[in-house]
């Protein structure tokens, strides 16, 4: 099935930006795009706490958006790729699983605000909170990233830790096919040279499939900050993309892990595709091979 872009718009540069660049995305991978307009993120759907007076409050909301959703219309119209709409309040947990069920295989994608813009820091909230409700595919675009073509050098961020892709980030390999001519593993090292690490990383990301299409180039980069040294190594590889992966982690690692892709969003000159693991398995540490060892 053809890949669906679900692009998070509105008429503000930054949402017309993503939705330029997600329409030259589709052309490229011979897929399709979904406007969808949104007026907040949330947990919970704060109309069904107040029950019946709530669901009234909800439908004259959705009733006023109807001219947004014409406008919304117009712009789809006017696309190079098939394209519609898709128009709710409030995007929940359910909301977001049913369209990425209607849309399969589905990404989502988010313009990139300017920092002075008074939801820069939510961009990154807003990534987070879609891959905690059910682990989804997201790609935040920056401003600065380009569209008059698609990406085709792409930087992939990985650890020795192997990994194994989620469904619906397995159903975006056929879409990194068609785009990506030159792919490089880049592995971070807490400020020391680390050869095997480098080596693990390479091979982590060849057995879980994603660049089965390519033969990747490995770059090693040393930093003490891993965000930093993933733009350092986009900047050396003058990378068109980058991807990083979200892994199932326990809370207080998920929150680690989840800061430093907050910040790749906000600050990565290129676009950012986050795809989600369908598992974490660590490597055995030397005393749990000893301990396995003598039983």
């Amino acid at each position: 099935m053809a890949l669906t872009l679900i692009v998070f718009s509105g008429f503000y540069e930054p949402a017309r930006h993503a939705i330029r660049y997600a329409e030259i995305l589709a052309q490229a991978v011979h897929g399709r795009v979904v406007l969808l307009h949104v007026n907040r993120v949330s947990l919970v759907d704060p109309y069904e706490l107040v029950g019946a007076v709530g669901r009234e409050y909800h439908r004259q909301e959705l009733e006023g958006q109807t001219d947004t959703a014409a406008a919304l219309q117009q712009l789809a119209q006017a696309l190079r790729v098939p394209a519609t709409v898709e128009m709710a309040t409030d995007l929940l947990p359910d909301v977001a699983r049913e369209l990425a069920a209607r849309y399969h295989p589905a990404l989502f994608v988010l313009g990139q605000p300017d920092e002075d813009h008074p939801d820069f820091a939510g961009t990154a909230a807003l990534c987070a909170e879609l891959l905690r409700a059910g682990q989804f595919p997201v790609l935040a675009v920056p401003a600065t990233a380009p569209t008059e073509q698609a990406p085709h050098r792409f930087l992939v961020a990985a650890d020795r830790e192997p990994f194994e892709l989620s469904g619906p980030a397995q159903a975006l390999r056929p879409a990194l096919a068609l785009l990506a001519t030159s792919v490089v593993v880049g592995h971070v090292s807490d400020g020391v040279e680390d050869d095997d690490g480098c080596a693990a990383a390479l091979q982590a990301v060849r057995a879980s499939g994603l660049v089965e299409f390519s033969a990747p180039e490995l770059r090693g980069y040393r930093s003490g900050d891993y965000a930093d040294g993933v733009l350092t190594a986009t900047q050396d590889t003058a990378a068109d993309a980058v991807v990083v992966m979200a892994r199932q982690r326990s809370f207080m690692s998920d929150l680690f892990h989840r800061s430093v892709t907050a910040r790749l969003l906000e600050q990565s000159p290129v676009p950012v595709l986050v795809l989600p693991t369908a598992s974490s398995r660590p490597r055995p540490t030397a005393s749990e091979l000893t301990v396995a060892a003598q039983q």
